[in-house]
């Protein structure tokens, strides 16, 4: 009798352990499937807006391009610019890209980096509301450059890659 009742406890022992287990092994898929889904939502959204800021970039360097810039209401010495209804939604787009970016994000570091690329590229923007595009000073565009790839390695870290080295 002694043996049987201590069968049947190592018996519902071995199936509670295998139940515990099986859901344990349960949860961890489906926390990585929510990781690896959160990481491709990340990776898409950073590329809108990177392409994003490219196409704003580009609309700015057209000789076609209408921009007017007027001084910043809090920032003294810095110069808003503004587009009319052809450049607009280049505007929008970026401004969309980088709320979206700043929604999906997990890290200060990347948010950090995108609000440095946004003030960056709208500082080529005033430029170019005075100034040719071959009349704007390098230091604008290199200032650019270091931005975007800030942003790009603040992206890699957080989605678990390392950090690139600066192109050439």
């Amino acid at each position: 009798m002694g043996s049987t009742i201590v069968t049947g406890l190592v018996a519902l022992f071995g199936v509670a352990l295998g139940g515990w287990l099986s859901l344990r092994n349960q949860d961890r898929a489906w926390q990585r499937e929510h990781q690896r889904q959160w990481r491709d939502i990340r990776l898409t959204t950073c590329n809108e807006f990177l392409a994003a800021d490219r196409r704003y970039l580009a609309y700015v360097l057209d000789p076609r391009a209408s921009i007017t810039a007027i001084p910043h209401p809090r920032e003294p010495g810095r110069l808003m610019p503004f587009f009319d209804e052809t450049g607009r939604p280049y505007k929008e787009a970026l401004e969309a890209g980088f709320t979206a970016m700043r929604l999906v994000s997990e890290r200060a570091d990347t948010v950090r980096a995108g609000i440095d690329l946004v003030n960056q590229v709208r500082e080529v923007a005033a430029a170019r509301a005075t100034l040719s595009a071959d009349d704007i000073p390098s230091e604008t565009f290199e200032s650019l450059f270091v931005a975007e790839q800030g942003f790009i390695n603040a992206v890699r870290i957080e989605l678990g890659l390392t950090a690139m080295m600066r192109q050439p």
